[in-house]
């Protein structure tokens, strides 16, 4: 069994601006948010939500160190959710439940606009499946030793088109995670089971679905069951970042001031341009593209906003 290696997630770099409010006299210094991780489950103790009551925002992001492509903007929109939980809940058949839950709700909602939309129903363009795959990300290492994370998802998805990957963030057999998580967000050093009985890690994971127009790999929705104070003492520890629990966040959950929960973001965009059939996320959302992307856009016909 491997151990994880420290490793740290990747860096953006807030916009930051002063408000001068009241000419100075009473000003504040603002950041655009990048992520509602953290703010979700201190919301969560501040109204006093018990298990089984959540919240969901309309959330608005921007990352300006963020690469620019046919699925990435420098804007960035989701559903983001978190919902409190039992401690009897911080176990894999309920990430799965959870899972499930937000699947049904993708697949009716393609359904429902084609109802809608008749011109969506494509045979070009299959419908998503009914189920939903489940695999940790230790089962697709093995299935393709050879081939890097990228070009493994997009192998799997080929075979199967609707996958979820559990335990991203812990380190592989290879030496490497298959996609670096946070320390401090989701739960992936919790030892689970593989549907053949193995010993596999993690309480979280991404939806990843095969894009028909794109022919590429598509990821709608990261989320999972969040550390508590065993899991995010073990992997501040594993990651080489104990210096963590000094803060008030860390604290609240290693005093258990701050409820258990499970959470993600679905990409609102992301889930309109597979569902509306687009090639491109700028023909669903307004943001800024470089000149060279708008002239490839262009000729291929593709008008992005």
């Amino acid at each position: 069994m491997s151990t994880p290696k420290a490793a740290s997630t990747t860096c953006w770099i807030p916009i930051q601006f002063h408000i001068s409010n009241d000419h100075d006299r009473h000003p504040l210094d603002a950041q655009i948010v990048q992520a509602a991780t953290k703010w979700k489950r201190v919301a969560l103790k501040q109204f006093g939500m018990q298990p089984g009551e959540g919240l969901c925002t309309d959330m608005r992001a921007v990352r300006k160190d963020y690469f620019l492509d046919h699925d990435h903007s420098v804007y960035v929109d989701q559903w983001d959710w978190e919902r409190v939980i039992h401690f009897y809940e911080h176990d894999l058949d309920f990430l799965k439940q959870a899972v499930n839950s937000i699947w049904k709700v993708l697949v009716d909602a393609e359904l429902f606009l084609q109802e809608q939309f008749p011109a969506l129903k494509d045979p070009r363009y299959p419908n998503l499946p009914r189920k939903l795959t489940f695999l940790h990300a230790e089962d697709v290492l093995d299935m393709y030793p050879d081939l890097p994370r990228k070009q493994r998802e997009t192998r799997l998805l080929q075979e199967c088109p609707a996958v979820f990957i559990i335990g991203i963030g812990w380190t592989l057999k290879d030496g490497y995670p298959h996609e670096l998580r946070a320390a401090d967000y989701d739960d992936w050093s919790t030892e689970t089971r593989s549907v053949d009985e193995r010993p596999c890690h993690g309480l979280n994971g991404d939806i990843l679905v095969w894009n028909p127009v794109t022919r590429r790999r598509h990821e709608l929705s990261s989320m999972g069951i969040r550390v508590n104070a065993e899991s995010l003492q073990r992997q501040l520890r594993l990651t080489g970042q104990m210096d963590f629990l000094k803060y008030p966040y860390h604290q609240g959950i290693v005093r258990h001031e701050l409820p258990l929960s499970i959470g993600g973001g679905i990409g609102q965009s992301r889930t309109l341009m597979l569902l509306l059939r687009k090639a491109h996320l700028g023909e669903v959302t307004v943001s800024v593209w470089p000149p060279i992307l708008q002239d490839i856009c262009a000729r291929k016909n593709i008008r992005v906003l």
